[in-house]
């Protein structure tokens, strides 16, 4: 029966009894543009930075971290000299002279126009390693890990027998073999097989994660399994991955250094290995006049990775869904005080 009150717009459909079946309370449950657009804001935006901001270590790593960029930013806009021999004096010691801040070298090259001048190619390095390393390990373990059966035991045969293969030695043969340039191609390089141990350990992870109630309660609505992995089980392992990105980060900056230094890798006059294996064959570990020579490349690699470390951990619990929440709650909560606590004020 169709009753009309008022308007047509009021219009209400009932069955004998009365009841509204039209689903009067539907446009309250669907959100707008604008609402969804807000909780993507809320959830993906404003709790992680409050999370970040309310730990120091995610603070300074942050500050370390963009003081890299800067000065990579710096040597990719030119605004520092490039770095040549014969272009200062000889020997300056740490801020001797102002026009050369880090010294120079037994040539006669400005140390700070080699650091800044070797900052992208490490940065660049260091991202495409770790996204490489990461990012295998997360598609391969988990997976293998959700999927089990065959799929799972021939996934981890395949990095069972990549963990196998001696890491150094591998990828020494592919910088002889295709000498590359790219630091991009360079990171990866570095970092070709490091994601079998992660694959493995994420693996173990999403065995316990897949008999959650949740993950069992979106495979009994018939979810599809590509977006239980990605709603309900690489979420949960965000922390963990986020830190192992650190650990082969911070690998790449090591061993680049090294294999730099040994002259594995193709040979650069911008790199701090490079600048490490001049200082050191240049006796500046015998010289206090060339100790800078040896110290300020040290310098540079050991706050790189200070940084990433103090970034690891601040972004372990920007991705732990609890921490966030609480603290997202406390920073409202102490909003309303401090607004409620001027209203009474101006009252």
């Amino acid at each position: 029966m169709k009753r009309t009150e008022g308007d047509e717009s009021s219009t209400l459909v009932t069955d004998g009894a009365g009841v509204d079946w039209r689903g009067s309370n539907s446009s309250s449950v669907t959100l707008t543009r604008e609402e969804r657009l807000r909780e993507i804001y809320e959830e993906n935006v404003r709790k992680p930075m409050v999370v970040a901001w309310a730990d120091s270590r995610t603070r300074l790593g942050l500050l370390i971290i963009g003081f890299y960029i800067l000065v990579a930013l710096v040597a990719i806009f030119g605004l520092w000299r490039e770095p040549s021999t014969s272009q200062a004096p000889r020997y300056l010691m740490l801020f001797e002279n102002m026009n050369y801040p880090l010294g120079t070298t037994a040539s006669g090259t400005d140390l700070t126009a080699l650091i800044i001048h070797s900052t992208p190619d490490i940065l660049l390095m260091v991202v495409s390693g770790g996204l490489w390393a990461t990012g295998i390990a997360v598609l391969i373990g988990t997976v293998a890990g959700y999927k089990g059966g065959s799929v799972g035991r021939v996934l981890m045969s395949i990095s069972d027998f990549v963990m196998a293969i001696p890491g150094l030695p591998l990828v020494m043969i592919l910088a002889i073999t295709f000498n590359p340039k790219n630091p991009i191609l360079l990171g990866i390089i570095i970092n070709i097989n490091y994601w079998a141990g992660l694959g493995r350990s994420i693996h173990s992870q999403v065995l316990t994660i897949r008999e959650n109630n949740y993950v069992e309660a979106s495979r009994t609505m018939g979810v599809s399994t590509p977006r239980i992995i990605l709603k309900d089980v690489i979420p949960n392992l965000m922390p963990y991955v986020t830190v192992n990105f650190v650990f082969a980060a911070r690998y790449v900056v090591f061993a680049s250094i090294g294999l730099f230094f040994l002259g594995v890798l193709p040979y650069s006059e911008q790199n701090w290995g490079v600048t490490l294996n001049f200082a050191y064959s240049g006796g500046a570990l015998f010289s206090w006049s060339a100790a800078h020579w040896l110290l300020v490349p040290m310098a540079a690699i050991i706050g790189l990775s200070i940084g990433l470390i103090l970034l690891g951990q601040g972004m372990d619990r920007v991705f732990n869904p609890r921490v966030r929440t609480r603290l997202a709650g406390e920073s409202e909560s102490t909003a309303t005080d401090e607004k409620d606590t001027g209203m009474t004020e101006v009252l």
